[in-house]
């Protein structure tokens, strides 16, 4: 499995709101076997994930999501449907639990249930897999690489983003347009580039979890466009050809025919970038039929957007839960140095020679990548010799 497979979703034409534009996801049929509700944590969102016995980091935590697939219909009896986004209810006995927490709760990354329940941190799954990409540093004991890089690695790492609420836009374009009957996920674009796709099994789960999305994080070029950039144009649909339309049924046929000609257009222009990339996918939870991943983009420079996130699979490979954060140029560029660190085991020298360019370069782009602690002081002028090398830790 290397790629992102939307199959038996279907895009409706867009919803425009300033800068924000809104791609609805319609499924054929709800996904048999698995339900989604949320679990709402009190307080500001902040928290500390544990990794392990010796590892956590703090970070914001809004809500957790529960994976049913007990095959009931994924309600709790202890949740509601209060949505901290916008402080309204959506009615109903099946809200989300909202857990009375101390300051900076303890939270697993996944942790089962009663029952076959799996509680998982949305986003986190798929931040924490880049955050940890090639965290235990040097693998080989180079002169170059300082005692810090090879006894702590890449530790502490840092990531910047953004809540939803201060995309600008987002939140009046989540509230302002209607959900469509069966959807079951939506395309999220600012400035016309793709800021994060959601996709749940269920109708009645999206619905639940539709104002949630100003809740989630934003990478730091999505809130960029989000400031600067100009309101998006609106797609009219125009049926054509009305001198042939007699009756109603010519109308519905001619109506379904631009909702396929949009669809082509959205996953061969608007999506593609997310639909036509490779995925290192890593298994975090099999669920009966069902599997958690997360995944992450092979980051080749210059060749667009590019998207961490996490997807709930069947064992045919279809997606039945999916979310997406996209990358900020920098970002990328700091995965495409880790990944040929890693190829080149450490090695500075031909580390750059798979870059194209000398050592020198390299330590330039290490340090402004905020690598530098990772590097002895000296390195950027010492020439590297055969003597350099030690042991393999």
């Amino acid at each position: 499995m290397n790629r992102l497979e939307l199959t038996g979703l279907t895009a409706r034409p867009s919803q425009v709101w300033g800068g924000v534009r809104l791609v609805p996801l319609v499924r054929e049929a709800p996904v048999e076997g698995l339900r989604l509700h949320r679990e709402v944590y009190e307080g500001l969102g902040a928290g500390i994930v544990e990794l392990g016995p010796r590892a956590r980091y703090v970070s914001y935590i809004p809500h957790g999501l529960v994976a049913d697939w007990s095959g009931g219909d994924g309600t709790d009896p202890a949740a509601g449907r209060r949505s901290a986004a916008y402080g309204t209810q959506f009615g109903g006995d099946d809200a989300p639990r909202a857990v009375p927490l101390p300051a900076l709760p303890h939270h697993r990354m996944a942790r089962r249930r009663p029952g076959d329940r799996l509680r998982f941190l949305p986003l986190h799954l798929a931040l924490e897999g880049y955050l940890a990409l090639h965290f235990g540093g040097p693998s080989t004991a180079w002169e170059e690489w300082s005692r810090t890089a090879l006894r702590d690695g890449l530790s502490p790492r840092a990531e910047d983003a953004y809540l939803g609420r201060s995309v600008r836009g987002l939140a009046d374009a989540l509230r302002i347009f209607e959900i469509h009957p069966g959807q079951c996920g939506v395309m999220v674009y600012v400035s016309d580039a793709l800021a994060a796709a959601f996709v749940v099994p269920h109708p009645d789960d999206y619905r639940l979890l539709h104002a949630s999305l100003v809740e989630d994080l934003y990478g730091e070029l999505v809130h960029q466009y989000a400031l600067y950039g100009a309101p998006v144009p609106r797609v009219p649909v125009r049926i054509g050809g009305e001198e042939h339309i007699r009756d109603l049924d010519g109308l519905r046929s001619a109506a379904r025919a631009q909702e396929r000609a949009w669809e082509r257009a959205h996953d061969t222009l608007f999506a593609r970038e997310l639909l036509d990339s490779s995925y290192a996918f890593d298994r975090v939870y099999r669920m009966g039929s069902f599997t958690l991943w997360r995944f992450l983009p092979p980051f080749v420079r210059d060749s667009g957007g590019q998207h961490i996130g996490e997807a709930i699979t069947g064992h045919k490979g279809q997606v039945a839960y999916l979310k997406t954060f996209r990358l900020s140029d920098a970002q990328i560029r700091r995965g495409h140095l880790l990944r040929t660190l890693a190829g080149a085991d450490w090695e500075l020298d031909r580390a750059a020679a798979a870059l194209g360019s000398d050592r020198r370069e390299l330590v330039r782009r290490l340090e402004a990548a905020g690598f530098s602690a990772l590097l002895k002081g000296g390195v950027r002028d010492r020439p590297h010799t055969a003597e350099n090398r030690r042991k393999p830790r």
